[in-house]
């Protein structure tokens, strides 16, 4: 196999949280993180199921920032947990899918729909690369005031301003202005609100 990280000190966690390209396999430090992830998220939806609000704090564990007045349903699936910040009043319904290999923002007063994905993984378009196991990741930003309605993909390095709406379904594979709504696939704006 090609020695891609020749003369490269950093380890794949390193790389990983920079943006470059990168081995998940074999990293006890992304594993370790990635196992943390998985098991909060197990505790947080066995939690939900007896005290939906006391449940709220294994929410704020699982991820890296969640104001206090934000609410989250369980399911959640996460790669870590850690990179995902959720500002005050937002409501994400049940099923997120939130892969936050790179930063996930999400603002304030923010409605999630249910079985939303962020997606931040980018895979390499060369085939052995690929096949190497290489990725990366870019982060998503969402503003303040978003409406992501149910089942839609944000894709890697997508920010979606203040205000807009997404909707059902979508699949949003560049940036949306504030105060638009984007429907479909690819996503295009249809409305300036």
């Amino acid at each position: 196999m090609t020695d891609y990280f020749a003369g490269d000190p950093r380890t794949n966690h390193e790389r990983m949280l920079a943006g470059d390209l990168y081995m998940a396999a074999d990293d006890p430090q992304i594993a370790a993180a990635q196992q943390r992830g998985i098991t909060l998220a197990a505790q947080f939806l066995a939690a939900f199921a007896t005290d939906v609000d006391g449940a709220q704090a294994i929410a704020r564990e699982l991820f890296g920032s969640l104001d206090p007045t934000a609410h989250i349903r369980p399911p959640v699936h996460v790669d870590y947990g850690t990179y995902i910040t959720v500002g005050p009043g937002t409501f994400i319904n049940y099923g997120l899918m939130a892969l936050d290999v790179a930063p996930i923002t999400i603002g304030a007063d923010c409605a999630i729909g249910p079985n939303v994905q962020l997606l931040t993984p980018t895979h390499p378009l060369d085939p052995q690369m690929r096949r190497d196991k290489l990725e990366a990741a870019k982060p998503i930003v969402i503003g303040d005031n978003v409406w992501i309605g149910g089942g839609a993909i944000v894709l890697p390095g997508v920010t979606i301003g203040d205000h807009a709406v997404i909707g059902a379904g979508a699949v949003v594979t560049r940036d949306v202005p504030a105060r638009s709504v984007a429907v479909g696939n690819p996503a295009r704006v249809v409305k300036t609100l």
